[in-house]
């Protein structure tokens, strides 16, 4: 694994992101040594840094100001409050989808062991990973995915985790990699698992759930839908030319590339993985299929792929999705874990990569040394469903909203404005409270602002007979309630 001069920096706090302007750095700061064979390409300039990961910056000479770059590191985001809206609205639809499936949510820690990454060469992931050893010599990596860490928890919980476990969860994850459009190198991606189920009910379950997503922020098969595969299928074909099982998943890494790079690479880079020529056409025949039949009458009946792909489309026409998903031979899954049914979801017009994936994973705990369960899962970006809809025009538009906004109307009577405040919000109520003494007009411009539904002030007369005056901003009606009465009037 080569080490390259990349660096991102952990941040130990939060308030310098909040400044937008030039800045004094002068902490004590972690670097991530970012392992890629893309890390070549600047990342905000910070090739030029040098120096063993995990060590100390040196400090700007004293009285002297330091300029950085107030944009994000390349491939990251911030999310001002208008972005934060929309993002903690899809974060929304993924929990409540999860909920109506009876899934509870789990997290882990954004940093993990480098090992629980480092699976099966050749695996494209092990090479866009940002890991670092840390200051107590530990290999230690930003996770690429969930996935993995699902698996050390479950082991971990061992026999006391109650079968089947159906967990969810919304998480940050990086992988330094060529950005295109809906792709970053840090992301947020929900995750749905099935543990401890091995019928395909599992997987037409999940796929049920995206398909409830979907309709929920209004998208429609005519818009999305869903290609359907197995692993089985290119392990059938391989066995009959005794292709060994530590050159398949080698071969489907490879496979997973098909549609993104000319036939004719996918057939040199098996070629060099050492795949008899007969055998390389033969797959790239089967993988041609889209016709469900058509593989049936090529593989027969009797096989575990076959037979599990029958059973999964029977399902999808009783939970009533048949309309979303297809059967496409050639969708296999960049990742060495996947052994059985395998999905993608994508967006009909072509014009975006896959907007989620996952499939069946019933070998990947062994990998960590734990005791084999059926499992399957999907994981579900953030990036290209808001590219969806903005593509389809239907991105929610979310406002700033509160309920109200209270002032004073004389200096002397801040601290009362702050106790009517402090009154509504003992009450669950929203409240802006105008915190220094500001004219009315900019008062009812910042209600505007916030889409405040009705404006509190306190004025010395109305305050004097324990009342205040209330201004209803979508009416106009304006009128005096007393102080104990307001909690209840809006």
């Amino acid at each position: 694994m080569i080490t390259h001069p990349s660096l991102l920096i952990l941040r130990p706090f939060l308030k310098p992101s909040l400044l937008n302007r030039t800045l004094f750095i002068n902490s004590q700061r972690f670097s991530i040594r970012c392992n890629s064979s893309l890390a070549t390409e600047s990342l905000n300039s910070d090739t030029n840094e040098t120096g063993r990961s995990g060590s100390r910056s040196s400090p700007p000479p004293a009285g002297s100001l330091q300029k950085i770059d107030v944009n994000p590191p390349r491939g990251t985001r911030d999310f001002p409050p208008d972005e934060m809206r929309l993002r903690t609205w899809l974060f929304n639809n993924f929990r409540e989808v999860s909920r109506m499936y009876g899934f509870e949510e789990v997290d882990f820690p954004v940093l993990e062991s480098e090992a629980l990454y480092i699976r099966k060469a050749g695996e494209e992931i092990r090479d866009q990973l940002y890991c670092f050893e840390d200051r107590g010599n530990r290999r230690v990596a930003l996770r690429p995915e969930l996935t993995p860490s699902l698996a050390r928890l479950v082991i971990q919980k061992g026999k006391s985790l109650s079968l089947p476990v159906k967990w969810f969860a919304v998480g940050q994850c990086w992988r330094y990699e060529r950005m295109t459009r809906g792709r970053r190198r840090e992301h947020y991606q929900w995750n749905m698992d099935i543990i401890g189920v091995a019928d395909v009910f599992a997987e037409a379950e999940l796929i049920s759930s995206i398909v409830t997503f979907f309709k929920q922020i209004g998208i429609t098969a005519s818009d999305v839908g869903f290609k359907i595969s197995s692993r089985k299928v290119l392990q059938e074909v391989l066995n009959c030319y005794s292709i060994s099982d530590d050159l398949f998943a080698k071969v489907c890494i490879i496979i997973d590339k098909m549609g993104k790079i000319p036939i004719e690479e996918i057939k040199k880079d098996l070629a060099l993985a050492q795949l008899p020529g007969e055998a390389i056409e033969e797959l790239l025949q089967v993988l041609s299929m889209k016709c469900l039949t058509e593989l049936e009458e090529k593989l027969g009946a009797a096989g575990e792929a076959v037979s599990d792909l029958k059973q999964l489309f029977s399902l999808a026409d009783k939970y009533g999705f048949l309309e979303w998903i297809q059967f496409d031979a050639s969708v296999v899954r960049g990742l060495a874990y996947y052994t059985g049914i395998v999905f993608e979801g994508f967006d009909k017009e072509g014009k975006l990569r896959a907007i989620c994936g996952g499939g069946r994973y019933d070998q990947l705990l062994s990998t960590f040394g734990g005791d084999d369960i059926p499992a399957c899962g999907f994981g579900f970006g953030d990036a290209v469903i808001i590219e969806l809809l903005k593509e389809k025009g239907i991105l929610p538009e979310l406002s700033a909203s509160v309920e109200n906004i209270v002032c004073s109307l004389d200096h002397d009577l801040q601290g009362a404005a702050a106790a009517i405040a402090t009154k509504l919000r003992g009450r669950g109520q929203s409240v802006d409270l105008v915190l220094e003494n500001k004219p009315l007009k900019w008062v009812f411009k910042r209600a505007k602002r916030v889409n405040a539904a009705r404006l509190i002030f306190v004025g010395a007369d109305e305050w004097q007979k324990g009342m205040v005056g209330v201004k209803n901003l979508s009416t106009g009606e304006q009128c005096e309630i007393k102080v104990d009465e307001l909690d209840t009037k809006i």
